[in-house]
């Protein structure tokens, strides 16, 4: 049995000849929530839902239609480029996604071949990719942070016969030299020790200018079905799948996903999430684009330092962000500022107050981040509910967005200006995307989180069992994760249906509910909450850089006790805020931080042991 909640977009569409193009005006409504008990009035009038929008390309079946509708109507204005270098314009990217798909053809790449990219973000990295598809075949983005195993894993078994790369990632293809029949480096790197033969991407682009394709070469006809990326999960359970998604699935999410945002044409978008992972490529590569953005890409680690130089130069409207990025800002620089003054304390008392102080660091915040800012989707992993409630008070611009790669990936998150988004929330469906709850309990309404819609896989790729056990009911995709959906349409996460601890009592515990309690204190960087012998007991990586601040000067016996009567505060303190079942037994001290995916989620299943040593 199921409780089900649809979106229900209905579109007035008119044509306004804008120069030789024809352009479609959406006066798309606000997404309304069919609920089986109850059913709310939106929030925001169509007039205001639709008043800042940019007017929308009109709808592509395939990448290829959505990079040549681009190029068509954004024409000159900049589209894609490194921090604080001169960009391409729409028509210079779409021009070298043609020749580079025209030689790719030459040297034998075409339909349903697989070709792979191991690489940090850069422009070139989206010219290769929209190259890859142009042709039919099917890009495989390989995610940089992934050990080498993975790596030989998944070019062995995609059968992948030429790779897109970088320097810091050559080393993890050493022994595949023999398996890859063209290995082009998108940095430009040449190595000088003859171990790999290279092709530097510029001079690669150059030949590819100078080729002359015969008079009746012609690209493959894509169709909206066929494959464009296999992306393999780096998920909590361990097992990693190879996710087929479609030309439509991609299109399908992007679209939806530039009816939550209101951003215009010419903005700029900074990226710096991994655009090899299904949430930066299509909200922050293909989305932006569907804008007429410009695309700049940090091309180093986002540390503070980085973020801060970068965009006081580049003055972002928009960009993406995993919860980790935020959570630091705030115990780093919004906490502190607070704790050290009596003064603040004691405002922050009151709501009021607390309030003031806030808005008043939320600009600060904002200055940060180049003073432009209109919108910060939030999303890859459950953001700490405190530093959402510091984030709504200081009128920070954000979003919250949840989503999984099997659905392209984005199933909730806004819509921009919905004054009925609750906090803690995940927002409403995307348009076009169903969402219902599968047998949710009589008491809490919490079950199974499942999707439909035009961004589901298709499937995972040779895993028929797979496959079948994830998409059930004629398309229906079970997520694998616990929630429920309030009355006004938005869904709230609970946690992965296979990290719930059910204690002897009967009673579901939800660990991550616990965590975020924990991560909000300052001397935790991060935590696990497992359950050992029917009690509850967590493991804390602590922050070692706020220790030696508090302990400057102190013997290492007097650290260790500090550390120990810290913990044991925390514990005091945490449990006096949980029900009686879910109270923590103790809280054991993790030297090293825990493995996590390339969203920052731990990786449980490599803690599931309730006697591995710590």
């Amino acid at each position: 049995m199921c409780n089900l909640y649809k979106i229900d977009a209905r579109h007035k569409m008119y044509e306004v000849p804008i120069k030789r193009y024809t352009m479609h005006i959406d006066k798309t409504p606000p997404a309304e929530i069919h609920q089986q008990q109850s059913s709310q009035p939106a929030a925001n009038s169509e007039k205001n839902q639709s008043a800042h929008l940019p007017v929308p390309l009109s709808p592509a079946t395939t990448l290829n239609e959505l990079i040549d509708n681009c190029a068509l109507h954004y024409g000159s204005l900049p589209a894609v480029g490194m921090a604080l270098e001169a960009p391409l314009s729409y028509q210079q990217f779409h021009h070298r996604v043609i020749v580079l798909a025209r030689f790719l053809q030459s040297e034998g790449m075409g339909q349903g071949d697989r070709v792979a990219l191991l690489a940090e973000n850069s422009h070139n990295w989206g010219t290769a990719y929209l190259a890859i598809v142009r042709l039919g075949a099917v890009a495989v983005p390989i995610l940089p942070d992934l050990p080498e195993a993975d790596v030989h894993h998944i070019l062995s078994e995609m059968e992948c016969r030429l790779i897109f790369i970088t320097q810091r990632q050559l080393e993890k293809i050493y022994d595949l030299k023999n398996k890859l029949q063209r290995i082009v480096t998108l940095d430009d790197y040449i190595e000088e020790n003859g171990m790999l033969s290279l092709d530097p991407f510029s001079e690669y682009l150059r030949r590819a200018e100078e080729y002359v394709s015969p008079p009746d070469a012609s690209f493959a006809n894509v169709g909206k079905d066929d494959p464009a990326s296999i992306l393999y999960t780096s998920g909590t359970s361990g097992f990693s799948k190879a996710v087929l998604l479609t030309h439509a699935n991609l299109c399908a999410n992007a679209q939806a996903a530039c009816k939550l945002l209101e951003i215009r044409s010419g903005s700029t978008f900074l990226s710096v999430l991994p655009i090899s992972h299904t949430y930066e490529f299509t909200v922050g590569f293909l989305m932006p684009m569907l804008k007429g953005c410009r695309i700049v890409y940090a091309g180093k680690a986002p540390t503070p330092a980085v973020l801060q130089k970068i965009c006081a130069e580049e003055r972002p409207q928009g960009m993406l962000v995993v919860p980790l990025i935020m959570e630091k800002i705030y115990k780093k620089r919004v906490l502190p500022a607070i704790e050290q003054s009596k003064a603040l304390r004691y405002i922050c008392r009151f709501r009021l107050g607390r309030r003031f102080v806030y808005r008043k660091i939320g600009r600060k915040l904002l200055a940060f981040f180049g003073g432009n800012l209109e919108v910060m989707g939030i999303g890859g992993a459950a953001l700490n509910p405190e530093v959402e409630e510091f984030l709504r008070e200081a009128r920070f611009p954000y979003l919250i967005g949840y989503g999984l790669t099997e659905s392209s990936p984005l199933l909730s998150g806004g819509p921009q200006g919905d004054a009925t988004i609750v906090l803690g929330s995940a927002g409403k469906p995307v348009p076009g995307v169903a969402i219902r709850i599968g047998q949710p309990d009589p008491a809490t309404g919490i079950g199974e989180i499942q999707a439909k819609g035009p961004n589901i896989m298709r499937g995972y790729w040779k895993d028929d069992e797979g496959t079948k056990e994830a998409l059930i009911d004629d398309g229906w995709l079970r997520t694998g994760d616990m929630g429920f959906i309030d009355q006004a349409g938005n869904l709230h996460i609970k946690g992965r249906s296979k990290s719930v601890i059910v204690l002897s009592s009967g009673e579901n515990i939800y660990p991550e509910t616990i965590e975020h309690k924990l991560n909000a204190c300052p001397l935790v960087v991060e935590s696990l909450v497992i359950e050992n012998n029917g009690l509850l007991e967590a493991w804390i990586y602590p922050d070692y850089e706020f220790i030696d601040a508090e302990t400057t000067g102190q013997s290492r016996q007097q650290r260790h006790q500090f550390i120990n009567a810290s913990l044991e505060k925390i514990r005091s303190e945490i449990n006096a805020l949980l029900p009686v079942n879910s109270k923590l037994s103790r809280i054991i001290e993790r030297r090293e931080p825990f493995a996590k995916t390339a969203t920052h989620k731990i990786k449980r299943y490599l803690y599931s042991d309730k006697h591995m040593q710590l």
